[in-house]
């Protein structure tokens, strides 16, 4: 990290906590487990069949997905920490190979890229880029000089470009330009900014105002293109219901409204202005309240479907919220968000992906009774109808090379500095950090199974006072008189978190060790006379069992084979057929917990698997009368009256864990 340099006029306004740079934090138990998968799956052989990865256009190919020309972006933005959370030198090879091409293929004016003529220059891509760049420079140092040079060239130019209308932003009919046709970048112009912003405060090069001004033309492009969400987050504005009710933008696509979510706040950082708090606070709030699934997702197929448990989520909603909310938590330190980026992680984004990591989907539903092509009317907005399929490309690639990076950077993010002497774990898992305070070394372990177990035990060596401290997540806190932190051989007492939800513990010189123990509890959230069930973190759903097939995996333009040469034989599509039913009415009252006494054990490899996690629920379920809609589950039936004589039990297992599932479950009315 270089000093601030002589133009350096203005400070950014400081994240709350700060995170550590990639390397220093790890992941053991099932978390390490599904990075492992992901590295042995799809994630870690992109590099070395995929077209849109392998012979992209940044590496001197002919393969893109569109004008973007963001795939391969997208694909180092995750295999960077990916290679280092798991300190694996395949993973780092393929990195390095691709940031020494990029690197010695800058053009002499500073474009960073393939493209050479100003209708294909767009900058969007570069936003990508720019992630995985600075967090390439942050895990190993010796790259950082040539990284940050490159930067700043790249910065330079850009800053000349936005200053002739914007070029390379918004495009230019009258010279025919055609590098971002459908405006994701003018909806996305935040995203460049927060690796400038690191570059500012951490490698200005006295270069400082023109970085400034770069951070402030790309706000001001997306106001003149019409993408200032300040404009969007507003009661009257935002759309409280679906497509079909408002007008498509890019404000209500999903995954620019997933993104979009930290625009206010990086905007803060640079003005200052306090409306902008409040309104990020609006912005979260709104999207939870009317767009938002039980898995924690946005709701959108490509665009908002409300709270409809038949629309589809797209699985890189998943991935960038995930993103934003840990952003937003390290920024403001609010429990809610770390909250929601876990309920993501845990629910919406394991279910989307196939226990081998070799195959996803393009969206996921609440209720989704199976898995295939759907060959009646489309229930989707804007998404093909194979596109609840696992498979590897089943519908736009962006999935395909974005979903990897979710875990990765849900360790990365685990823990954060807090002041000079502090380390608060802030997204939970058995996930370990090591890093110094005042020179000298600090290790944080965590064992633990959760979200699968209530059990927490630290291991922290350190060879100076410390401080630290653990969130207390949102859901836990309503019992607190249940729940125990016992430190060393002292006795067992109640958690006693302070005004942000944080356990704070001071730490002596040594080896420190912590057991802390969530009361976790069932509990039931009602959606429009429906009613879903969460034991802790986790969202519950029916089990239904299904007979699966797989056949070559289909290429997404036109939904025909792609040839032996373009695919891994490991990457299949698959259709999964229910052979259980799934017609069910509740009776939330009678909801009941159901532990194998293993949640403190190691869990299997993989976890999100029928009989993988360790807890169950059990529900009182009665056969019901529910029909199918645009080829799938219609919406749940309400005032539903059931024969008492057809009660059953109805298994419920992690939502993730279930791949055909019914979460949103109709609330039955008993007849004698």
């Amino acid at each position: 990290m270089e000093s601030r340099d002589k133009y350096q006029s203005k400070r950014l306004v400081p994240f709350k906590y700060h995170n550590f740079p990639l390397g220093s934090v790890h992941a053991s138990g099932w978390l390490k487990d599904q990075l492992d998968l992901s590295a042995n799956g799809l994630g870690g052989h992109l590099f070395d069949f995929y077209r849109y990865v392998a012979r992209s256009t940044w590496l001197g190919g002919d393969s893109e997905y569109s004008e973007l020309h963001e795939s391969a972006p997208y694909w180092f933005n995750y295999i960077v920490p990916l290679a280092w959370t798991l300190e694996d030198q395949r993973l780092k090879d393929q990195a390095r190979y691709f940031l020494d091409y990029v690197l010695e293929h800058q053009a002499p004016d500073g474009w960073l890229g393939p493209e050479t003529t100003r209708q294909t220059r767009g900058i969007w891509a570069r936003s990508l880029l720019f992630f995985g760049l600075i967090q390439y420079a942050e895990a190993d140092p010796s790259q950082t000089d040539r990284i940050v040079d490159a930067m700043h060239k790249f910065v330079t130019l850009t800053h000349s470009m936005l200053q002739n209308n914007f070029t390379g932003l918004l495009q230019q009919k009258s010279v025919e330009d055609n590098f971002d046709p459908f405006g994701f970048g003018v909806s996305r112009t935040h995203e460049l900014p927060i690796s400038l912003m690191w570059l500012y405060e951490n490698y200005p090069r006295d270069n400082s105002e023109v970085i400034l001004e770069t951070i402030n033309l790309m706000f001001e492009g997306g106001r003149q293109g019409g993408r200032d969400w300040t404009t969007f987050f507003v009661d009257g504005v935002f759309p409280k219901q679906g497509t079909g009710t408002f007008k498509t933008t890019g404000f209500t696509h999903g995954v620019n409204l997933a993104q979009g979510l930290r625009y206010p706040t990086v905007l803060y950082r640079i003005t200052g202005n306090e409306s902008l708090v409040k309104q990020t606070r609006d912005a979260v709030d709104m999207t939870d309240k009317y767009h938002t699934s039980l898995s924690g997702t946005i709701i959108g197929d490509e665009h908002l479907g409300a709270q409809s448990p038949q629309r589809g989520s797209e699985l890189c909603m998943s991935v960038e919220l995930m993103f934003s909310y840990a952003y937003l938590y390290r920024f403001y330190g609010s429990n809610d968000f770390a909250d929601r980026a876990e309920r993501v992680a845990f629910n919406a984004l394991p279910a989307a992906i196939s226990p081998d990591w070799w195959s996803h989907q393009y969206v996921t539903q609440t209720n989704q009774p199976w898995s295939r092509n759907l060959t009646s009317v489309n229930p989707f907005f804007n998404v093909v109808t194979y596109s609840n399929t696992f498979g590897l490309e089943p519908n736009f690639p962006c999935c395909t090379v974005n979903h990897p990076q979710a875990y990765p950077k849900y360790v990365a993010s685990a823990y954060a500095k807090v002041g000079d002497n502090g380390i608060v774990h802030m997204l939970l898992g058995p996930i370990s950090v090591e890093t110094s305070i005042s020179g000298k070394i600090v290790k944080v372990d965590c064992n633990t199974n959760y979200p699968f177990s209530p059990k927490l035990k630290y291991t922290i060596i350190s060879e100076t006072d410390m401080k630290f401290a653990i969130r207390v997540p949102d859901w836990a806190s309503t019992s607190l008189v249940k729940s125990m932190m016992q430190i060393g051989w002292n006795e067992p007492v109640p958690l006693s978190p302070d005004s942000s939800n944080l356990q704070n513990i001071p730490i002596k010189k040594g080896t420190t060790n912590i057991t802390i123990i969530f009361p976790m509890e069932i509990r039931v959230e009602t959606r429009n006379e429906t009613v879903g069930f969460y034991y802790g973190p986790l969202l519950y759903a029916a089990d239904i069992e299904y007979e699966e097939t797989s056949h070559q995996a289909l290429n997404w333009t036109d939904r025909k084979p792609l040839d032996d040469s373009e695919v891994d034989p490991r990457a299949r599509d698959h259709v999964l057929k229910p052979v259980s039913a799934w017609q069910f009415a509740v009776d939330p009252s009678t909801v009941a917990v159901e532990n194998n006494g293993r949640e403190n054990e190691e869990l299997p490899n993989p976890v999100f698997v029928k009989d993988g996690p360790p807890t169950a629920l059990s529900v009182d379920a009665y056969p019901i009368e529910w029909p199918v809609e645009k080829d799938t589950a219609a919406l749940p039936p309400i005032n539903l009256t059931a024969d008492i004589s057809k009660k059953m039990k109805l298994k419920l297992i992690p939502f993730g864990a279930a791949k055909l599932h019914i979460a949103q479950f109709p609330v039955v009315k008993l007849s004698s």
